[in-house]
């Protein structure tokens, strides 16, 4: 009987790979995006970036078209941050005001893997790279192994019967591990109740209504200064608040970094590139015509390649920053 069982385990066993392994890289990766923010679960993860690990406790749910999600540090300063919809409401008692200008993501990570139309098997090596099993749940691993230096490669766990996104890393051209997120413990259940959405931190609450910028333009554009090079893949694809100067992101459908050209500030500000974990911070000041210009280029991509970045940007127009100099 015993030897029978084993023959029956090593025969599913063997079927689930042989299921696993008939679904290539791009059928998970178009279940990815969807499941981010389809799928109903309550959780813990963790997250690293170089020495900073933080864990933070997650309730997300999709209920009739609209998502609700509720997110509480478990360590450090407290507060949490709840959001149905487009309306996001964020207590941190500790860290006081803050603003809220960038729609809250739908669970860990969604807003860089939103299965973006772009052919990330342009840029990336894609394939499935094993079975694994991560807070009680089967999933897939899939390794997208950059085909440049100019960008970092990245590993995925997605759950098997869902595709949602249970751990990632984000890795140098060497195989150094730069980031790392996972949930440590999770359970994916539509018994979510409305009492989990509650907010139960005291404080001030910061309340905003959160809308899409509706826009004739196909892209964000560079209003007053042009890029004369960026990694091939990357195009615009977000238009973030830069105060009185300019900025767009840009996305090659995984990774994506932002460049900020603004005014400079009558402070010394410090320049060259800084990095924490896979998040790449570069700071260049440029002069145009005796007006001085920061640019800052911010993102998960390599220092060199945001050094590059930043070297390539060129102002053109001083009136779209408002006249600066006069």
């Amino acid at each position: 009987m015993l030897a029978l069982l084993s023959v029956l385990a090593f025969f599913l066993a063997g079927q689930a790979f042989s299921d696993t392994a008939s679904k290539d890289a791009e059928y998970w990766l178009d279940r990815l995006g969807p499941a981010l923010n389809m799928t109903s679960y309550r959780g813990v993860f963790v997250y690293a970036r170089g020495n900073q690990v933080s864990s933070m406790q997650i309730a997300h749910r999709y209920q009739n078209g609209v998502v609700e999600e509720r997110l509480v540090p478990q360590d450090g300063a407290n507060g949490e941050i709840v959001r149905k919809g487009m309306r996001v409401i964020c207590v941190l008692p500790d860290h006081g005001r803050i603003q809220l200008d960038q729609v809250i993501p739908s669970g860990p990570f969604a807003e860089a893997f939103s299965s973006q139309l772009m052919p990330v098997s342009r840029w990336y090596k894609s394939e499935v790279a094993g079975d694994d099993r991560i807070a009680g749940y089967e999933v897939v691993k899939l390794a997208l192994n950059a085909k440049d230096e100019l960008r970092y490669s990245h590993q995925l766990w997605l759950e098997k019967s869902t595709g949602l996104l249970v751990k990632s890393n984000v890795s140098s051209s060497d195989g150094e591990v730069l980031e790392h997120f996972q949930f440590t413990s999770l359970e994916i259940t539509d018994s979510l109740s409305d009492s989990e959405f509650v907010i139960r931190t005291e404080g001030t609450e910061i309340e905003r209504e959160l809308a899409t910028k509706k826009t004739s333009s196909p892209a964000p554009r560079m209003d007053g200064w042009t890029l004369e090079w960026r990694p091939d893949g990357f195009i615009p694809a977000a238009a973030p608040r830069s105060g009185k100067g300019q900025a767009v992101a840009f996305s090659d459908g995984l990774a994506a970094f932002s460049v900020f050209v603004e005014p400079a500030r009558e402070m010394v500000m410090p320049t060259g590139a800084s990095r924490i974990g896979a998040t790449t911070v570069y700071m260049k000041q440029l002069e145009v015509d005796d007006v001085d210009f920061f640019v800052t280029v911010v993102g998960e991509i390599p220092p060199t390649t945001a050094r590059k970045v930043a070297e390539a940007v060129r102002v053109d127009d001083r009136l779209a920053f408002g006249a600066i100099g006069q």
